[in-house]
């Protein structure tokens, strides 16, 4: 499923051809919002907002289209009158006079109002967005020590969107790693450097996913392994993915479990 990082890199791409511009046709794929095409035809998109893994297209007559990718959606930008080569099935097209948006294989697709938004179950009970430009360090770290999240394993509360919304599967593995914390800690057993690890590692990882595409290892290893003749997929990522392989970091071999019926990977000498 794509993560924070992945649904806000779609929607900068979405927006560099649909902010601020009119939408001249609307289709839905899903016959129940079909009666909507009409009421968002001819109407501005003023901006493209992620909030975790959802995406709100925002209208100036104040509807907003919410959706979210689940496992399977994708969205592609293309050329009016150019369709991708996808087998998947058209769940919304919004069309401007030069480019289209398509998301394919979604379902989880709405049209809501102020009211609507405020309400929705989704976003109505996740917390900050990772990416946000606001959101601090200092923050996460209020949030871990919170009576919500004090006492819960990390490993488990981190795909908790109440938590913080966006992260997923490799950003647990790759942020639980950067800031050197065990799965199975608790915010209430670590010192107060270690929280601050852990915040700052959190935004970091996830700013560094954004900008690069996905890949969460520091930029001077992945020189090095590059460098080396090393595949994408085995640079990537500093533990995710990575069972039974060398820690770029220490050599130890890469442990990979479940924990909250998700796989989790860390190194038991890094992550002590």
């Amino acid at each position: 499923m794509p993560e924070g990082p992945e649904i806000r890199r779609a929607a900068d791409k979405i927006a560099a051809v649909l902010e601020d511009k009119v939408i001249d046709e609307v289709t839905f794929g899903l016959p129940a919002l079909a009666h909507f095409e009409d009421q968002l035809r001819g109407q501005r998109v003023t901006w493209l907002e992620t909030r975790g893994k959802a995406l709100l297209t925002h209208f100036d007559h104040g509807l907003t289209i919410y959706s979210h990718n689940q496992l399977y959606g994708r969205w592609y930008v293309v050329k009016r009158g150019k369709e991708p080569a996808t087998r998947r099935s058209l769940r919304l097209a919004l069309h401007t006079d030069s480019h289209s948006a398509l998301l394919y294989s979604a379902s989880d697709i709405s049209v809501l109002d102020g009211d609507g938004l405020a309400q929705h179950p989704f976003l109505a009970r996740i917390g900050p967005d990772i990416l946000s430009p606001t959101l601090e360090w200092r923050e996460v770290t209020k949030i871990l020590t919170s009576s919500a999240f004090a006492r819960r394993g990390v490993g488990a509360f981190y795909l908790d969107q109440s938590f913080l919304a966006g992260i997923g599967n490799y950003l647990r593995s790759e942020i639980l790693f950067d800031a050197g914390i065990n799965p199975r800690a608790k915010p209430s057993e670590l010192e107060t450097k270690k929280l601050n690890a852990l915040a700052r590692s959190t935004l970091d990882i996830s700013q560094r996913a954004y900008k690069t595409g996905g890949i969460t290892n520091s930029e001077v290893n992945v020189r090095a392994l590059k460098a080396q003749g090393i595949k994408r997929r085995d640079y990537r990522h500093w533990v995710f993915g990575r069972e039974n392989q060398n820690c770029h970091r220490c050599g130890e071999m890469i442990i990979k479990e479940a924990i909250a019926s998700r796989r989790i990977y860390w190194c038991p000498l890094c992550q002590y």
